[in-house]
């Protein structure tokens, strides 16, 4: 087994990576997700870390200047989002496999920063349209949130070239049995 593996599981919002994750997680013990920081409002249902790490700005700001981030960006105006290297130590220490839900550009960062020790993996939605009907249905998003979030997803889709595998979530059962089979496959090297 590789040392300290990291998998890394990117996606437009709406293409299926929570979805996708939580099936993994409850197939498989070894594998924990990485809880990521925001300055975003805690939606209904969620919970401090839980979901994620809900951070006033100047906590965020504070944990930049005190490098306590592995990865971390503005992705939407005002709303920052990262990687707290002491939750990444603190999973490694119950040794896990760690797991990040993340957006493209962190996905990114986080394969550069851990190069060979990680496993990027894009989940495709299987159209734009699709992904439109996906967030609606969703019903989370007004309709400036629901633009924003398609234009980004353009963008994140053209980025799928970087990552080591893309998948596309047409079907979840096979989405997520080819998400597994990759993940086997680079921690143990076999399926």
């Amino acid at each position: 087994m590789r040392h300290h593996p990291i998998i890394i599981i990117s996606a437009p919002s709406g293409a299926g990576k929570g979805t996708i994750i939580r099936e993994l997680l409850s197939r498989d013990e070894r594998l924990a997700v990485s809880i990521s920081a925001t300055t975003r409002e805690c939606r209904p249902g969620e919970e401090d870390g839980v979901d994620y790490y809900y951070l006033t700005i100047e906590e965020f700001q504070s944990q930049i200047s005190a490098d306590g981030f592995v990865e971390w960006e503005e992705v939407y105006p005002g709303i920052m989002y990262g990687t707290l290297r002491s939750e990444v130590e603190r999973l490694w220490k119950l040794g896990k496999i760690v797991i990040f839900e993340i957006d493209v550009n962190g996905a990114l960062a986080l394969k550069k920063f851990y190069g060979q020790q990680s496993l990027a993996l894009f989940i495709q939605p299987p159209s734009l349209e699709e992904l439109k009907k996906r967030l609606i249905h969703r019903g989370s998003e007004s309709d400036e949130e629901m633009r924003i979030r398609l234009n980004r997803a353009e963008y994140e889709m053209s980025q799928a070239q970087f990552f080591d595998a893309s998948i596309t979530n047409q079907d979840l059962k096979v989405a997520v049995r080819e998400v597994a089979e990759l993940i086997d496959l680079f921690v143990y090297g076999e399926e």
